[in-house]
């Protein structure tokens, strides 16, 4: 098959991949939610809360990742590293500060438990 056919198809196949697996669960849990008023049961309704511990966690993760990842550009521009130390330091640095912030987050979380 000609490459230029193949790069024209797969963007194609991938979306209605993924439409046909979002309608095939959302059908799936629609067929069960009728079985069980069918059989006189109360259908599972799952709750939409947030919860902030998570926010909270998730936020100050991506905080300390994106500081992360501006460290590790500035001290590439700096060092003027060569590409192989540089992707271990952009790496190195996006962990650790992900890491920062999510010890901030249970800090925080130990200090002030949610209600």
């Amino acid at each position: 098959m000609p490459e230029s056919i193949l790069a024209l198809l797969i963007p194609i196949i991938v979306t209605l991949g993924a439409f046909m697996m979002v309608f095939g669960i959302r059908y799936l849990q629609n067929k069960e939610n009728m079985a069980m008023i069918a059989k006189g049961m109360e259908p599972v309704r799952e709750s939409k809360k947030a919860d902030p511990s998570k926010t909270l966690r998730n936020g100050l993760t991506f905080i300390g990742a994106g500081l992360g990842l501006l460290l590790a550009i500035v001290f590439d521009i700096i060092l003027q590293l060569d590409e192989d130390r540089s992707t271990g330091l952009y790496f190195a640095l996006i962990a650790m500060f992900g890491g920062v912030g999510m010890l901030a987050a249970y800090l925080y979380e130990r200090k002030n438990p949610p209600e």
